[in-house]
Protein backbone atom coordinates (compact mmCIF):
# COMPACT_ATOMS: atom_id res chain seq x y z
CA UNK A 1 0.00 0.00 0.00
CA UNK A 2 2.99 2.34 0.73
CA UNK A 3 6.15 0.90 -0.37
CA UNK A 4 8.09 0.80 -3.72
CA UNK A 5 9.70 -2.58 -3.16
CA UNK A 6 6.37 -4.41 -4.39
CA UNK A 7 6.88 -2.48 -7.66
CA UNK A 8 10.00 -2.62 -7.99
CA UNK A 9 10.60 -5.87 -7.46
CA UNK A 10 7.71 -7.05 -10.04
CA UNK A 11 8.76 -4.38 -12.43
CA UNK A 12 12.60 -6.32 -12.46
CA UNK A 13 11.05 -9.70 -13.16
CA UNK A 14 9.12 -8.22 -16.38
CA UNK A 15 12.38 -7.52 -17.07
CA UNK A 16 13.90 -10.65 -16.66
CA UNK A 17 11.05 -12.12 -18.39
CA UNK A 18 11.08 -10.32 -21.49
CA UNK A 19 14.74 -10.43 -21.96
CA UNK A 20 14.54 -14.09 -21.75
CA UNK A 21 13.31 -16.75 -24.81
CA UNK A 22 10.00 -16.25 -23.63
CA UNK A 23 10.16 -12.62 -24.73
CA UNK A 24 6.63 -12.18 -23.01
CA UNK A 25 4.36 -9.41 -23.10
CA UNK A 26 3.69 -8.14 -19.06
CA UNK A 27 0.98 -5.91 -17.72
CA UNK A 28 1.78 -5.00 -14.20
CA UNK A 29 -1.03 -4.06 -11.79
CA UNK A 30 0.13 -1.61 -8.72
CA UNK A 31 -1.41 0.74 -6.89
CA UNK A 32 1.27 3.42 -6.40
CA UNK A 33 1.17 6.68 -8.16
CA UNK A 34 4.69 6.43 -8.34
CA UNK A 35 4.75 3.25 -10.49
CA UNK A 36 4.44 5.64 -13.26
CA UNK A 37 7.54 7.18 -12.43
CA UNK A 38 9.34 3.45 -13.57
CA UNK A 39 7.88 3.82 -17.55
CA UNK A 40 10.99 4.48 -18.64
CA UNK A 41 12.56 1.03 -17.28
CA UNK A 42 9.53 -1.25 -18.80
CA UNK A 43 10.79 -3.54 -21.13
CA UNK A 44 9.56 -3.51 -24.85
CA UNK A 45 6.00 -4.98 -24.34
CA UNK A 46 5.45 -4.11 -20.97
CA UNK A 47 2.64 -1.62 -19.44
CA UNK A 48 1.39 -0.83 -16.19
CA UNK A 49 -2.36 -0.02 -14.93
CA UNK A 50 -2.66 1.46 -11.35
CA UNK A 51 -5.08 1.03 -9.20
CA UNK A 52 -6.96 3.56 -6.75
CA UNK A 53 -4.86 3.66 -3.92
CA UNK A 54 -5.62 2.38 0.04
CA UNK A 55 -3.98 3.24 3.28
CA UNK A 56 -3.88 2.43 6.70
CA UNK A 57 -4.27 4.62 9.90
CA UNK A 58 -2.65 4.59 12.90
CA UNK A 59 -4.91 1.97 13.83
CA UNK A 60 -4.54 -0.30 11.48
CA UNK A 61 -7.84 0.35 9.80
CA UNK A 62 -7.73 0.72 6.32
CA UNK A 63 -9.56 3.46 3.94
CA UNK A 64 -9.06 5.79 0.55
CA UNK A 65 -5.63 7.64 0.25
CA UNK A 66 -6.86 10.18 -2.10
CA UNK A 67 -10.28 9.31 -3.30
CA UNK A 68 -13.21 10.11 -0.96
CA UNK A 69 -15.03 7.14 -0.70
CA UNK A 70 -15.96 4.56 1.36
CA UNK A 71 -13.82 1.93 1.95
CA UNK A 72 -16.22 -0.35 0.62
CA UNK A 73 -16.79 1.06 -2.85
CA UNK A 74 -13.25 2.01 -2.92
CA UNK A 75 -12.30 -2.06 -2.57
CA UNK A 76 -15.38 -2.95 -5.17
CA UNK A 77 -13.46 0.05 -7.46
CA UNK A 78 -10.18 -1.83 -7.42
CA UNK A 79 -12.15 -5.57 -7.29
CA UNK A 80 -13.86 -4.85 -10.51
CA UNK A 81 -10.67 -2.91 -12.36
CA UNK A 82 -8.76 -5.93 -11.74
CA UNK A 83 -11.07 -8.02 -12.78
CA UNK A 84 -11.84 -6.43 -15.97
CA UNK A 85 -7.93 -5.62 -16.87
CA UNK A 86 -7.22 -9.55 -16.30
CA UNK A 87 -10.59 -10.93 -18.71
CA UNK A 88 -9.27 -8.79 -21.23
CA UNK A 89 -5.56 -9.59 -20.88
CA UNK A 90 -6.36 -12.95 -20.33
CA UNK A 91 -3.24 -14.18 -19.49
CA UNK A 92 -1.46 -17.08 -19.40
CA UNK A 93 0.57 -16.90 -16.53
CA UNK A 94 -0.76 -14.50 -13.41
CA UNK A 95 2.15 -13.55 -10.94
CA UNK A 96 0.11 -12.61 -7.76
CA UNK A 97 2.45 -10.55 -4.92
CA UNK A 98 2.36 -11.58 -1.43
CA UNK A 99 -1.64 -11.63 -0.61
CA UNK A 100 -3.13 -14.90 -1.94
CA UNK A 101 -6.36 -13.22 -2.22
CA UNK A 102 -5.25 -9.53 -2.86
CA UNK A 103 -5.95 -6.48 -0.31
CA UNK A 104 -9.19 -7.32 1.50
CA UNK A 105 -10.13 -10.01 -1.17
CA UNK A 106 -10.21 -7.65 -3.61
CA UNK A 107 -9.24 -10.56 -6.24
CA UNK A 108 -11.45 -13.55 -5.32
CA UNK A 109 -13.38 -12.56 -8.74
CA UNK A 110 -10.47 -12.53 -10.81
CA UNK A 111 -9.40 -15.42 -9.83
CA UNK A 112 -12.51 -17.16 -10.46
CA UNK A 113 -12.97 -15.54 -13.44
CA UNK A 114 -9.48 -16.57 -15.17
CA UNK A 115 -9.66 -20.45 -13.33
CA UNK A 116 -12.95 -21.18 -14.90
CA UNK A 117 -11.56 -20.17 -18.36
CA UNK A 118 -8.63 -22.80 -17.35
CA UNK A 119 -6.03 -21.49 -19.81
CA UNK A 120 -3.99 -18.89 -16.97
CA UNK A 121 -0.96 -20.65 -14.69
CA UNK A 122 -1.14 -19.02 -11.49
CA UNK A 123 1.80 -18.05 -8.67
CA UNK A 124 2.09 -16.11 -5.68
CA UNK A 125 5.35 -14.68 -5.45
CA UNK A 126 7.08 -13.72 -1.93
CA UNK A 127 9.72 -12.00 -0.89
CA UNK A 128 12.47 -14.35 1.71
CA UNK A 129 11.20 -13.02 5.00
CA UNK A 130 7.35 -12.17 5.40
CA UNK A 131 7.91 -11.24 9.39
CA UNK A 132 8.21 -13.17 12.54
CA UNK A 133 6.20 -16.75 12.82
CA UNK A 134 3.93 -15.26 15.45
CA UNK A 135 2.69 -12.75 13.16
CA UNK A 136 2.76 -14.74 10.13
CA UNK A 137 0.44 -16.94 11.50
CA UNK A 138 -1.81 -14.59 12.89
CA UNK A 139 -1.97 -12.16 9.85
CA UNK A 140 -0.67 -14.44 6.52
CA UNK A 141 -0.63 -18.05 7.34
CA UNK A 142 -4.41 -18.17 7.70
CA UNK A 143 -6.72 -20.97 6.96
CA UNK A 144 -8.53 -18.81 4.28
CA UNK A 145 -5.06 -17.72 2.79
CA UNK A 146 -3.54 -21.04 3.06
CA UNK A 147 -6.99 -22.83 1.36
CA UNK A 148 -7.23 -20.09 -1.46
CA UNK A 149 -2.90 -21.01 -2.04
CA UNK A 150 -3.93 -24.64 -2.66
CA UNK A 151 -6.93 -24.26 -4.36
CA UNK A 152 -5.87 -21.40 -6.67
CA UNK A 153 -2.01 -21.76 -6.66
CA UNK A 154 0.34 -23.84 -8.80
CA UNK A 155 3.46 -23.08 -7.33
CA UNK A 156 4.67 -20.52 -4.82
CA UNK A 157 7.68 -18.51 -5.73
CA UNK A 158 10.41 -17.31 -3.03
CA UNK A 159 12.97 -14.75 -4.17
CA UNK A 160 15.12 -15.75 -1.66
CA UNK A 161 18.32 -18.12 -0.49
CA UNK A 162 16.97 -20.89 2.02
CA UNK A 163 20.49 -20.68 3.26
CA UNK A 164 18.86 -17.61 4.68
CA UNK A 165 15.53 -17.94 5.69
CA UNK A 166 13.47 -21.35 5.03
CA UNK A 167 9.63 -19.83 5.45
CA UNK A 168 8.69 -24.21 4.92
CA UNK A 169 10.93 -24.72 8.68
CA UNK A 170 10.77 -21.07 10.01
CA UNK A 171 6.31 -20.84 9.55
CA UNK A 172 5.77 -24.97 9.83
CA UNK A 173 3.84 -24.53 6.46
CA UNK A 174 1.32 -27.75 5.59
CA UNK A 175 3.09 -30.35 3.38
CA UNK A 176 0.63 -29.49 0.55
CA UNK A 177 1.80 -25.84 0.17
CA UNK A 178 5.73 -27.11 0.92
CA UNK A 179 5.27 -28.61 -2.22
CA UNK A 180 4.38 -25.99 -4.15
CA UNK A 181 7.41 -23.75 -3.07
CA UNK A 182 10.13 -22.82 -5.12
CA UNK A 183 12.86 -21.07 -4.37
CA UNK A 184 14.17 -18.77 -6.97
CA UNK A 185 17.23 -17.44 -5.46
CA UNK A 186 17.67 -13.41 -4.77
CA UNK A 187 16.64 -11.18 -7.35
CA UNK A 188 20.31 -9.61 -9.13
CA UNK A 189 19.41 -6.01 -9.13
CA UNK A 190 22.51 -5.68 -11.94
CA UNK A 191 19.98 -6.23 -14.62
CA UNK A 192 18.10 -2.77 -13.75
CA UNK A 193 21.14 -1.28 -15.09
CA UNK A 194 21.42 -3.30 -17.32
CA UNK A 195 17.58 -3.01 -19.14
CA UNK A 196 17.77 1.35 -17.84
CA UNK A 197 17.91 3.76 -20.42
CA UNK A 198 21.32 4.65 -21.33
CA UNK A 199 20.58 8.20 -20.15
CA UNK A 200 19.96 7.35 -16.98
CA UNK A 201 23.65 7.11 -16.53
CA UNK A 202 24.38 10.64 -17.85
CA UNK A 203 21.22 11.72 -15.16
CA UNK A 204 23.23 10.43 -12.59
CA UNK A 205 26.33 12.60 -13.72
CA UNK A 206 24.03 15.71 -13.62
CA UNK A 207 23.26 15.18 -10.08
CA UNK A 208 25.94 17.46 -9.33
CA UNK A 209 27.56 15.10 -7.21
CA UNK A 210 31.30 16.29 -6.04
CA UNK A 211 34.02 14.44 -7.20
CA UNK A 212 35.26 11.51 -5.26
CA UNK A 213 33.97 8.69 -3.20
CA UNK A 214 30.53 8.79 -1.40
CA UNK A 215 28.60 7.33 1.53
CA UNK A 216 24.74 6.59 0.37
CA UNK A 217 21.61 6.62 2.51
CA UNK A 218 18.98 5.16 1.49
CA UNK A 219 15.14 4.93 3.21
CA UNK A 220 12.99 3.14 0.74
CA UNK A 221 9.53 5.14 0.05
CA UNK A 222 10.78 7.03 3.45
CA UNK A 223 7.19 6.62 5.44
CA UNK A 224 9.32 5.41 8.47
CA UNK A 225 13.00 6.74 7.55
CA UNK A 226 12.32 9.98 8.92
CA UNK A 227 15.14 9.27 12.11
CA UNK A 228 17.52 7.67 9.71
CA UNK A 229 17.71 10.40 7.05
CA UNK A 230 18.21 12.62 10.03
CA UNK A 231 21.05 10.87 11.72
CA UNK A 232 22.71 11.14 8.74
CA UNK A 233 22.34 14.02 7.81
CA UNK A 234 23.96 15.05 11.34
CA UNK A 235 26.75 12.42 11.32
CA UNK A 236 30.45 13.48 10.22
CA UNK A 237 31.35 12.19 6.92
CA UNK A 238 34.42 10.47 6.27
CA UNK A 239 37.72 13.04 4.81
CA UNK A 240 36.83 13.44 1.28
CA UNK A 241 33.30 11.49 0.76
CA UNK A 242 30.36 12.67 1.03
CA UNK A 243 26.71 12.25 2.44
CA UNK A 244 24.01 11.55 -0.16
CA UNK A 245 20.92 10.36 1.00
CA UNK A 246 17.28 9.92 -0.82
CA UNK A 247 14.46 10.74 1.08
CA UNK A 248 11.91 9.35 -0.81
CA UNK A 249 8.30 10.18 -1.98
CA UNK A 250 6.89 9.16 1.50
CA UNK A 251 8.93 10.94 3.56
CA UNK A 252 7.66 14.01 5.51
CA UNK A 253 7.35 17.03 3.89
CA UNK A 254 8.56 18.93 7.30
CA UNK A 255 11.58 16.16 7.15
CA UNK A 256 12.58 16.69 3.65
CA UNK A 257 12.32 20.67 4.43
CA UNK A 258 14.94 19.97 7.17
CA UNK A 259 17.45 17.32 5.56
CA UNK A 260 17.75 20.57 2.35
CA UNK A 261 18.07 23.43 4.59
CA UNK A 262 21.38 20.82 6.48
CA UNK A 263 22.31 20.22 3.12
CA UNK A 264 22.68 23.51 2.10
CA UNK A 265 24.96 24.66 5.25
CA UNK A 266 26.80 21.47 4.65
CA UNK A 267 28.60 21.38 1.43
CA UNK A 268 29.55 17.97 1.89
CA UNK A 269 25.92 16.29 1.98
CA UNK A 270 23.51 16.31 -0.64
CA UNK A 271 20.02 15.49 -0.79
CA UNK A 272 17.72 14.32 -3.24
CA UNK A 273 13.62 13.76 -2.61
CA UNK A 274 12.79 10.74 -4.94
CA UNK A 275 14.80 9.02 -7.22
CA UNK A 276 13.18 6.65 -10.25
CA UNK A 277 16.33 4.92 -10.59
CA UNK A 278 18.60 4.80 -7.84
CA UNK A 279 20.79 1.56 -8.22
CA UNK A 280 23.30 3.82 -10.11
CA UNK A 281 23.92 5.53 -7.06
CA UNK A 282 24.22 2.09 -5.05
CA UNK A 283 26.63 0.69 -7.90
CA UNK A 284 29.07 4.01 -7.16
CA UNK A 285 28.61 4.44 -3.80
CA UNK A 286 31.47 3.59 -1.09
CA UNK A 287 29.83 2.57 1.38
CA UNK A 288 25.47 2.22 1.81
CA UNK A 289 23.45 2.99 5.28
CA UNK A 290 19.60 1.56 4.81
CA UNK A 291 16.77 -0.28 6.15
CA UNK A 292 16.33 -3.85 5.74
CA UNK A 293 13.93 -3.99 3.19
CA UNK A 294 13.92 -6.92 0.45
CA UNK A 295 15.24 -4.89 -2.36
CA UNK A 296 17.70 -2.14 -0.38
CA UNK A 297 19.30 -5.61 0.64
CA UNK A 298 19.54 -7.09 -2.66
CA UNK A 299 21.02 -4.09 -3.97
CA UNK A 300 23.70 -3.98 -1.73
CA UNK A 301 24.67 -7.93 -2.18
CA UNK A 302 24.14 -7.58 -5.86
CA UNK A 303 27.22 -4.90 -5.92
CA UNK A 304 28.76 -6.11 -2.80
CA UNK A 305 28.67 -3.60 -0.71
CA UNK A 306 29.69 -2.57 2.35
CA UNK A 307 26.43 -1.73 3.66
CA UNK A 308 24.60 -0.78 7.89
CA UNK A 309 21.44 -2.27 7.95
CA UNK A 310 19.40 -0.38 10.78
CA UNK A 311 16.37 -2.15 10.11
CA UNK A 312 12.24 -1.16 10.79
CA UNK A 313 11.12 -3.04 13.96
CA UNK A 314 7.30 -2.35 13.86
CA UNK A 315 4.89 -2.90 13.41
CA UNK A 316 6.33 -6.27 11.70
CA UNK A 317 10.19 -7.98 12.33
CA UNK A 318 10.66 -8.97 9.18
CA UNK A 319 13.54 -6.26 8.72
CA UNK A 320 15.09 -7.01 11.78
CA UNK A 321 15.43 -10.53 11.33
CA UNK A 322 16.37 -10.72 7.41
CA UNK A 323 19.34 -8.17 8.88
CA UNK A 324 20.22 -10.93 11.40
CA UNK A 325 20.42 -13.77 9.61
CA UNK A 326 22.72 -11.58 6.52
CA UNK A 327 24.87 -10.44 9.39
CA UNK A 328 25.61 -13.47 10.56
CA UNK A 329 26.31 -15.18 7.23
CA UNK A 330 28.80 -11.81 6.95
CA UNK A 331 27.30 -10.05 4.42
CA UNK A 332 25.90 -6.72 6.09
CA UNK A 333 26.49 -4.97 9.66
CA UNK A 334 23.39 -4.48 11.41
CA UNK A 335 22.92 -1.03 14.13
CA UNK A 336 19.39 -1.76 16.14
CA UNK A 337 17.19 1.41 15.86
CA UNK A 338 17.20 1.90 19.47
CA UNK A 339 21.05 2.45 19.27
CA UNK A 340 20.87 5.04 16.10
CA UNK A 341 22.33 8.09 16.10
CA UNK A 342 24.80 10.32 14.19
CA UNK A 343 27.79 8.82 16.16
CA UNK A 344 27.04 5.86 15.55
CA UNK A 345 26.59 6.16 12.27
CA UNK A 346 29.75 8.16 11.90
CA UNK A 347 31.88 5.34 13.67
CA UNK A 348 30.94 2.94 11.21
CA UNK A 349 31.83 4.99 8.38
CA UNK A 350 35.30 5.52 9.96
CA UNK A 351 35.73 1.33 10.06
CA UNK A 352 38.21 -0.28 7.87
CA UNK A 353 36.27 -2.75 6.43
CA UNK A 354 36.89 -6.16 4.41
CA UNK A 355 35.58 -6.50 1.11
CA UNK A 356 31.78 -8.87 1.45
CA UNK A 357 31.66 -12.53 -0.21
CA UNK A 358 28.57 -12.82 -1.33
CA UNK A 359 28.00 -14.53 -4.61
CA UNK A 360 29.79 -17.82 -3.37
CA UNK A 361 27.48 -17.86 0.06
CA UNK A 362 23.98 -16.73 -1.37
CA UNK A 363 22.16 -17.69 -4.61
CA UNK A 364 21.35 -14.37 -6.11
CA UNK A 365 20.23 -16.59 -9.47
CA UNK A 366 16.65 -15.38 -9.28
CA UNK A 367 16.75 -13.51 -13.04
CA UNK A 368 18.11 -16.40 -14.14
CA UNK A 369 15.25 -18.87 -12.31
CA UNK A 370 12.35 -17.21 -12.88
CA UNK A 371 12.16 -17.83 -17.05
CA UNK A 372 13.17 -21.65 -16.34
CA UNK A 373 9.93 -22.03 -13.98
CA UNK A 374 7.75 -20.52 -16.35
CA UNK A 375 8.41 -22.34 -19.13
CA UNK A 376 8.02 -25.42 -16.60
CA UNK A 377 4.36 -23.71 -15.60
CA UNK A 378 3.24 -22.74 -19.39
CA UNK A 379 4.87 -25.86 -21.27
CA UNK A 380 4.34 -29.25 -19.32
CA UNK A 381 1.52 -31.02 -17.23
CA UNK A 382 -1.70 -30.68 -17.37
CA UNK A 383 -3.44 -27.85 -15.16
CA UNK A 384 -5.64 -28.33 -11.83
CA UNK A 385 -7.26 -27.69 -9.31
CA UNK A 386 -10.37 -25.42 -11.31
CA UNK A 387 -12.32 -26.03 -8.09
CA UNK A 388 -13.91 -22.28 -6.77
CA UNK A 389 -12.94 -21.25 -3.08
CA UNK A 390 -16.25 -20.78 -1.36
CA UNK A 391 -17.83 -19.14 1.13
CA UNK A 392 -13.77 -17.81 2.51
CA UNK A 393 -13.98 -15.46 5.59
CA UNK A 394 -12.92 -11.80 4.87
CA UNK A 395 -10.69 -12.02 8.00
CA UNK A 396 -7.35 -11.37 8.27
CA UNK A 397 -7.02 -10.60 4.78
CA UNK A 398 -4.84 -7.85 4.37
CA UNK A 399 -1.47 -7.27 6.42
Amino acid sequence: MVGLGHMRRNLLIAQALARSRLCSVNLLIAESREATAFVNAMPPGTDCLTLPALRKDANGHCQARYLNVGLNDLVKLRAETIRAALEAFDPDLLIVDYLPRGALCELDSALDTLRYRGRTRFVLGLRDVLGDPVSVSKNWSTPTNEEAIRVYYDQVWVYGDSKVYDPILEYRLPSDLASKIRFTGYLDQRLRIDTSPPEDDDCLDALGLPAGSFVLCVVGGGQDGDRLAESFAGAEFPRGMTGVVVAGPFMSLETRRDLRERAFLNPRLRVFDFLAEPTWLVSRAERVIGMGGYNTICEVMSFAKHALIVPRTKPRGEQLLRAKRLRNLGLVDLLHPDKLDSQALSKWMRRDLLAPVVRKRIDLNGHLVIPRLVKELLGGYPHVGRAKVHELETSHAIH
